[in-house]
């Protein structure tokens, strides 16, 4: 079930390249380390502070993590304490890399970080 929060991957990546979107990433370190999307800022969801986000008004805050379960909790816990609007990333980074939009990830044989694409 979807509704206005729920923003598809391709929509973030058009707003991400044209500044309009503040993606905040609310995996674990661990996790961030291994795979990204090129300008997420890190916030795990284990210390998520909502107030604590840099919101410059200017950009849409949108919450995205593995596959949209944490992403969608942090978006009702930041709309909570903040009254503020934003969204999440339905089916999160996997169906970010689903559709092969850019991504930094660590090669697993060589530990080199690997860059699928750019903005």
């Amino acid at each position: 079930m979807s509704d206005a929060k729920d923003l598809a991957p391709n929509a973030i990546c058009d707003g991400l390249k044209a500044g309009r979107i503040l993606l905040v990433d609310v995996r674990e370190p661990a996790e961030f380390a291994n795979q990204r999307i090129h300008g997420a800022l890190l916030m795990p969801l284990s210390t998520f502070e909502p107030k604590g986000l840099p919101t410059d008004g200017a950009r849409q805050v949108v919450f995205q993590c593995g596959s949209g379960i944490r992403s969608r909790k942090a978006l009702d816990a930041f709309v909570a304490a903040t009254g503020a609007e934003a969204a999440h990333m339905a089916g999160g980074i996997a169906a970010w890399k689903q559709l092969g939009l850019p991504c930094t990830q660590i090669d697993p044989a060589t530990g080199q970080v690997v860059d699928h694409g750019h903005y």
